[in-house]
């Protein structure tokens, strides 16, 4: 039987069937078609406010690229906040896997700081923003720190984030991986982290964020009771972690929402969300 309040919820052509609003503009971050961010300018001179914003699809391009955020990148343009919409490799792509999507994912956040100057983005205080598997690459792009000093993950000066907010992730590869009831299913997982061997036994351990705690950056972790793609647990399992590692980390469960309702604008767990990002922007 199927409950009321499933029957309510939001499938993917109920947001994406919608007329899709555009970016001010797209950097190129790479030579691939797919290593690509777009530009959400607010109205005014700047400097702007700056979210970036990470788009999930289990990893997977073919099933999500960044277009997938353009309804809610509109609505923090509208509330006067830049946005950094950044795309990447996923683990179907030439290229993607480990180490492509995460030195995706890395270069074009720090594209960011690049081109703060050129689109008047202020970057002293920048809040990633994640959705699904973007919320476990949000996270990790605010750990990039604490990598192993011998991962070829390892690169560059990482870009400064100042607070997380991931919505409905996937944070703990290990715990996805072993979560056949997970919507993005188990196998995406060794796709993404690669083949262990005698150099890389542990593929886990550049590429799982609870392996990099603690990040020693506010996290807040937006999930919907009935979302029926990623378990609460890997919610609740990885907020407990957080917490022992001594990083703040809060879990807000918003009751009568399931996994598109975190990136449709009129919902009520982004509006929860934007309370969220602009207290965090004020820190």
């Amino acid at each position: 039987m199927t409950s009321a309040t499933e029957q309510k919820l939001l499938t993917w052509p109920d947001l994406t069937s919608r007329t899709q609003p555009k970016p001010d503009a797209t950097i190129d971050y790479g030579p691939d078609h797919l290593q690509k961010v777009d530009v959400w300018l607010p109205a005014g001179k700047g400097n702007h406010p700056t979210v970036l914003m990470v788009h999930g699809g289990c990893w997977t391009t073919s099933i999500a690229d960044r277009s997938l955020m353009n309804w809610i990148a509109d609505d923090l343009r509208r509330d006067g906040i830049a946005v950094w919409n950044i795309d990447y490799r996923g683990v179907d792509r030439t290229g993607g896997g480990y180490p492509g999507t995460f030195l995706d994912a890395a270069a074009a956040a720090d594209a960011l700081r690049d081109n703060a100057a050129r689109f008047h983005l202020d970057t002293r205080r920048i809040v990633a923003v994640g959705h699904s598997a973007g919320g476990h690459l949000a996270l990790w792009l605010a750990a990039r720190a604490n990598l192993p000093r011998q991962s070829p993950l390892r690169h560059g000066t990482p870009i400064r984030i100042a607070h997380v907010i991931s919505l409905g992730g996937l944070p703990d590869l290990e715990a996805t991986a072993a979560s056949p009831d997970n919507g993005c299913g188990t196998e995406v997982v060794a796709q993404l982290v690669g083949t262990p061997s005698p150099a890389r036994p542990d593929v886990y351990a550049d590429t799982s964020v609870p392996r990099l705690l603690p990040l020693r950056v506010t996290q807040d972790l937006v999930n919907g009771l009935e979302d029926r793609i990623i378990p609460i647990r890997l919610g609740t399992g990885y907020e407990a972690q957080a917490k022992k590692a001594g990083d703040t980390v809060v879990l807000h469960i918003v009751p009568d929402t399931g996994h598109v309702e975190l990136v449709a604008p009129e919902s009520a767990a982004w509006t929860e969300t934007k309370r969220l990002i602009r207290a965090a922007l004020k820190e």
